[in-house]
């Protein structure tokens, strides 16, 4: 009986060891074509899959639009999938997967997950990619056989154009991005990448680089003209026009070596500042109270720049590299300085409305009735932007065949003032076409003792028809 029992519960082991071994052999030729139990492959679960399978599961889900270029500057250039025909397969790198996968020791997958990424095989159009590559402006900027290294002029004086640091390399760009492409990625920095580099500096460029030294010394000025509410920076987009220059249009140096002034160049800018800035005899577009606006010229009002003072100041400053504001001196000035050196206070004398409009910070104080030159005997009073230069009391005014008396006497050029006319008792209108004064502008007492007590000497006094 015991032999009996023993004998089965050997028949029993054998049966259950075939069977295991069975099963264990059966999974082993199973998993031969298809992934063991616990992969996962680009976070796809792929136990008990085929490769067909597996790539179609991971093609779903893969994504690539293109590759995004960086330049130096952090510019970006793109190239998309669809503008290359980019296609993609993992088949290859499953078979590599498969083939390094021991189906024989399947059981060792039930105590651990595998999980790993794979990168699929890439094609796409040469031609297509070359063109792309190509076309962007990053390449065309970086094809140079030569870094240029020269002293240029430009609107803001002389430059160095150093061309010669963080040149691209094409080729090794092209060859990097093409890799990028291959193994899917989405972007690629050319200067991290190392893809920049500087040219040797040359002895011909070291000479350029020593010129530069001295003309960056020269132009490096930092005097402000303040002129009115104007600043004019005398920088280095003024004084690169001071550097002497040869006639083949080279640096002219001196023995030691250094650049020259050129003869009468500041004298020049002052010029050049005086014609923008002068007002004395300028014509000048003024809104009337009458509601136009006038174009007034000539007179004797406004800035006149003292030109030999500003040269010596400048040269002297220039010299000794000074860093200031400076006011210029005048040998005229105006109420204000600037192009506009009216401002809103003024007398305004409208001779062929025959009214005359005191302007008191902008406010009309004065409005009165005139009466000017006589036109018809030639004598018309002349049009211009003066100003009162004088004013006195009880005055006799003296002229060809005349003297008068006059309460009030305000100058503003030469013998042609502002003055009371006890003589008249009615003004404006015509009269000075037949009946006017000999030039001056005639003013009824009460409106001329207003005036003469509220204007101040210096006061413009505009004049039209």
């Amino acid at each position: 009986m015991k032999k009996s029992a023993y004998r089965k519960v050997i028949i029993l082991f054998f049966i259950v060891i075939a069977q295991f071994l069975i099963a264990y052999i059966g999974l082993a030729f199973y998993y031969r074509n298809a992934f063991e139990y616990g992969t996962w492959i680009n976070g796809v679960y792929c136990t008990g899959k085929s490769i067909e399978e597996v790539n179609k599961d991971l093609s779903d889900k893969f994504e690539y639009e293109g590759i995004t270029i960086y330049d130096r500057d952090q510019n970006a250039y793109q190239i998309t999938a669809g503008e290359i025909d980019y296609q993609y397969d993992f088949t290859g790198a499953l078979e590599l997967y498969l083939d390094m996968q021991n189906s024989w020791l399947w059981v060792d997958c039930l105590w651990k997950v595998r999980n790993d990424e794979l990168k699929p095989a890439t094609i796409y159009d040469d031609q297509a990619f070359e063109e792309c590559f190509n076309n962007m402006s990053f390449i065309s900027q970086g094809e140079k056989e030569d870094g240029r290294f020269e002293i240029v002029k430009t609107d803001n004086g002389y430059e160095l154009v150093d061309e010669r640091r963080g040149l691209l390399d094409i080729d090794a760009a092209k060859r990097l991005v093409e890799a990028a492409v291959k193994d899917a990625e989405s972007c690629i920095n050319l200067e991290e990448e190392g893809c920049y580099y500087d040219m040797e500096l040359t002895d011909e460029m070291q000479a350029v680089l020593n010129e530069w030294e001295l003309v960056k010394a020269f132009q490096d000025c930092h005097i402000v003209y303040q002129i009115g509410d104007d600043k004019i920076p005398v920088d280095a987009s003024v004084v690169c026009d001071w550097i002497l220059l040869e006639e083949d249009g080279s640096f002219a140096l001196d023995k030691k070596g250094k650049l020259q002034l050129r003869e009468n160049a500041v004298e020049e800018f002052i010029d050049k500042l005086a014609d923008e800035y002068d007002t004395v005899g300028k014509t000048r577009y003024f809104m009337s109270t009458r509601g136009d606006v006038v174009e007034v010229e000539g007179g004797i009002y406004g800035n006149q720049l003292d030109k030999e003072t500003e040269a010596a100041y400048l040269t002297e400053a220039f010299i000794k590299k000074a860093d200031e504001v400076h006011t210029p001196a005048y040998s005229q000035t105006a109420k204000q300085q600037g192009e506009d050196d009216i401002g809103n206070t003024y007398l305004e004398i409208d001779m062929t409305q025959q009214m005359m409009y005191y302007y008191l910070n902008g406010k009309l104080e004065v409005e009165t009735p005139i009466v000017t030159g006589n036109t018809s005997r030639r004598m018309g009073t002349p049009s211009g932007v003066n100003y009162v230069y004088l004013k006195q009391t009880d005055r006799i005014l003296r002229g060809e065949g005349y003297a008068s008396h006059v309460n009030f006497w305000m100058p503003v050029k030469g013998n042609i003032g502002i003055h009371d006319a006890a003589w008249r008792s009615t003004y404006g209108g015509q009269i000075y076409q037949t009946n006017g004064s000999h030039g001056c502008i005639n003013t009824p007492y009460d409106a001329m003792t207003k005036i003469y007590d509220m204007v101040e000497v210096g006061t413009p006094v505009v004049m039209f028809y």
